[in-house]
């Protein structure tokens, strides 16, 4: 293998050790969602606070849905800390056509958010209809200190 190669393909290993996906859990198992999620990516992982930090949601629906909204609520160590509402148009194409779509945001955490796990719940809602309804963990690490060395 030349050095070009093993370089490329160096960096691609470590790109894949900082972006990878989350597991994520449905509220309800019993429910049958018209949004099925197929997964959720978090960059960076540990999410640094004063940084960019973007969840990307990967779907798929047997519907078009033309509007709706996400609800997000965090807990900290299951303490209810935080509460925001989103368009769904916001934060992907609208119309969503039939098939696999991707749901994106990115914010930027205050300097003092404390360090440590996050859950996050995230209904899809279309009026006052449940698209989806999920759930995942997220880690927070200690700032501009934060490195490679720990994930």
């Amino acid at each position: 293998m030349s050095r070009f190669a093993l370089a490329i393909l160096s960096c691609l290993l470590f790109v894949s050790t900082i972006v990878r996906a989350t597991d994520v859990n449905y509220c309800d198992n019993n429910e049958e969602y018209q949004v099925k999620v197929h997964g959720v990516v978090i960059s960076p992982d540990p999410i640094v606070t004063g940084q960019p930090a973007t969840f990307s949601i990967s779907a798929n629906t047997d519907n078009v849905i033309s509007r709706g909204k996400l609800v997000i609520e965090v807990s900290y160590f299951g303490w209810h800390i935080h509460s925001e509402t989103h368009d769904l148009c916001d934060e992907t194409s609208c119309p969503v056509a039939v098939g696999d779509f991707l749901v994106a945001h990115s914010q930027v955490l205050p300097g003092y958010t404390p360090p440590g796990k996050y859950s996050l719940t995230m209904k899809m809602l279309d009026g006052r209809k449940e698209l989806t309804c999920i759930k995942f963990s997220f880690k927070i690490g200690l700032g501009s200190s934060s490195s490679v060395a720990d994930m």
